[in-house]
């Protein structure tokens, strides 16, 4: 081959590579650049390591003719795929390309994202989805509907192999929505991204309701409302800052285990303020929160504790912590809110953050102050009985090191889900105030001493005097320690060195369920 022609070849590959770079056009950068986004390769660039990325299948097209589509193509077809490093771990990524065709879905681009989906099972690394598009793209009719069944089934089948992160940076709509549903973790942006399955024109017209684009789907109803997204950013620079924290905390496949950091904080340290950050007065609240962030590890001056969920079903708190480096998941009851009763949005919001725990083999530490169940019609016409009973199955099934610290109230069959002895728990802990009963004093001795305090000369003086009577006898730990269904009764300021311990003593447990196809979990 001589000189120029080699040359003419080279040249020919910088210039395909150039045009692939420049997506719709300049005139449609500029159109995303004004709506305060950015284009997806910016995206991919903040994401990942620098210089990391490596990009595939950078000049395919898409096949359609009709419509006059031939006479408009791009390459890449409106999704750039690859891989990268994130803290030098790696990760499969692709990134929607709103500039052409909207970021709509076509045969190409769904085989596109398929590969990278396939890639990331053979080596066992996690998926990350930049979602802005239109949807399918309709001149293809049914061809781009396949093609979002093939992302589906890959999202199913990969579930709980590799971890799934979702982040929807524009419109995300109709079918395209199930994708991210599949996901283990859903990011939005504020005011810039939006999901629904049926647009507020298509809602005027079956149910006459007027609503906008950002009350129907966007990114703070479905934090606060639907808890389809388990993030609501404040701007894309946030969200892409949020996944890669959110990678820190979790292994690459279910074959291994988390990433594990050295720590400066000392895994003997103290807190004295837990001695007393419990209110003596059972029906007082306080802020789970304060608890979880005095016992975990600090990096850098701040709490390692990253919640998730935080603006749904806030009487459970869900995220992701370290100690002494350790990657954990936390579940606690927030007695701040609802006094921290489950109900229907808490329980199926605690299942679903387990059952990820133990795919990934994140330890499980449960912070426990539960008075019970929230009782009334609206939660048992809507099935709380069912929805209680993921959060039960999932504590349950799960197989990875799983520690209970009961702060406070643990009552009725909320005791029992809340990771107790009896569904294998490994260390069930309790601080001295713990109170392990049926239910409360109040309600407890009326029932048991209905005949006394009703022939009582002074019935209120006399269920006074039965409430602290039954409040002698269960409202301290020592009955449940009596029977090794709490292992040890701790000094809350010991907290943190304890659930340490413990980890260390459990990093080598095996446990495994029956041999079956799948479980069948009350959906």
């Amino acid at each position: 081959m001589s000189k120029d022609k080699s040359k003419d070849k080279l040249t020919r590959l910088k210039i395909m590579r150039e045009k692939s770079k420049l997506g719709g056009g300049e005139k449609r950068i500029n159109a995303q650049h004004s709506k305060g986004k950015l284009l997806a390769r910016e995206r991919l660039y903040l994401l990942l390591d620098q210089g990391s990325f490596e990009e595939i299948d950078a000049f395919v097209e898409h096949r359609s003719y009709d419509f006059e589509m031939d006479k408009e193509k791009y390459l890449g077809d409106g999704v750039i795929t690859g891989s990268g490093r994130i803290d030098g771990r790696l990760v499969f990524v692709f990134s929607q390309d709103f500039t052409v065709f909207g970021g709509s879905l076509s045969e190409a681009h769904a085989e596109k994202i398929c590969k990278i989906m396939d890639m990331a099972k053979k080596v066992g690394a996690p998926i990350i989805g930049l979602n802005d598009s239109g949807g399918a793209r309709i001149q293809e009719g049914v061809a781009s509907l396949g093609g979002y069944a093939d992302i589906f089934l890959r999202n199913t089948l990969l579930s709980g192999v590799v971890p799934q992160i979702s982040a929807v940076m524009g419109p995300c709509a109709g079918g395209a929505v199930y994708s991210p549903a599949i996901t283990d973790f859903t990011l939005m942006v504020k005011n810039t991204s939006y999901m629904f399955v049926t647009g507020p024109n298509v809602v005027k017209t079956v149910t006459h309701e007027e609503v906008t684009f950002e009350d129907l789907g966007g990114a703070e109803t479905h934090a606060i409302k639907s808890g389809v997204t388990h993030f609501a950013c404040k701007d894309e620079s946030e969200c892409i800052n949020y996944i890669r924290r959110l990678v820190s905390y979790m292994p690459s496949s279910w074959k291994q285990k988390p990433p594990v950091i050295q720590s400066n904080d000392k895994p003997d340290r103290r807190e004295e303020l837990l001695n007393s950050i419990v209110p003596e007065d059972s029906s007082r609240p306080y802020d789970v929160k304060k608890v979880i962030e005095l016992i975990v590890d600090y990096e850098n001056s701040q709490s390692s504790f990253f919640e998730v969920h935080r603006l749904y079903a806030q009487n459970i708190v869900t995220g992701f912590a370290r100690l002494d480096g350790m990657s954990v998941g936390i579940i606690a009851n927030q007695p701040s809110k609802m006094a921290g009763a489950l109900d229907i949005e808490s329980s199926v919001k605690g299942a679903r953050f387990v059952r990820f725990c133990d795919a990934f083999n994140i330890p499980l530490i449960v912070f426990e102050d539960v008075p019970g169940f929230m009782p009334g019609t609206y939660q048992e016409w809507r099935g709380i009985i069912k929805q209680g009973a993921k959060l039960l199955y999932a504590f349950a099934e799960a197989t990875v090191p799983k520690i209970t610290v009961i702060l406070r109230k643990a009552y009725g069959g909320a005791y029992d889900v809340m990771n107790s002895k009896h569904i294998r728990g490994d260390f069930n802990y309790a601080w001295p105030g713990a109170e392990i009963a049926v239910m409360g004093p109040h309600g407890a001795a009326e029932i048991i001493f209905k005949k006394e305090i009703d022939s009582s000369k002074d019935p209120a003086k006399a269920l006074e005097q039965k409430v602290e009577e039954y409040r002698t006898k269960f409202a301290n730990p020592y009955i449940a320690a009596s029977r090794g269904y709490i292992d040890d009764v701790i000094e809350p300021a010991d907290t943190r060195y304890i659930l340490i311990k413990s980890l260390r003593i459990l990093e080598n447990k095996e446990e495994s369920n029956p041999e079956k196809k799948h479980g069948n979990i009350p959906l």
